[in-house]
């Protein structure tokens, strides 16, 4: 099974908020997942995302592909440069 690190969104209309999830590659956007590793809130002020480095590690250890907005949150993070290196 091929798995994505990619975004799902939770928030209401016009209150996007979203969760950092992994799932199988051919799952909807917003549909089943296997775990959610952190949240993404684009609208905040000044922390825009929280994210459980520890399981983002393992996860790309394991092959997990992320999308290219969560590739660039990784890199903030941390989590993605670590797994690479």
């Amino acid at each position: 099974m091929a798995t994505r690190i990619r975004l799902r969104r939770v928030g209401r209309k016009g209150i996007p908020l979203y969760r950092i999830v992994v799932t199988d590659r051919e799952a909807p956007r917003d549909g089943r997942f296997i775990e959610t590793i952190g949240s993404y809130n684009p609208k905040a002020p000044k922390e825009q995302f929280t994210v459980n480095t520890d399981k983002a590690r393992a996860w790309l250890a394991k092959g997990a592909t992320p999308s290219d907005t969560v590739r660039s949150i990784l890199k903030k993070a941390g989590a993605f440069k670590a797994a690479t290196a």
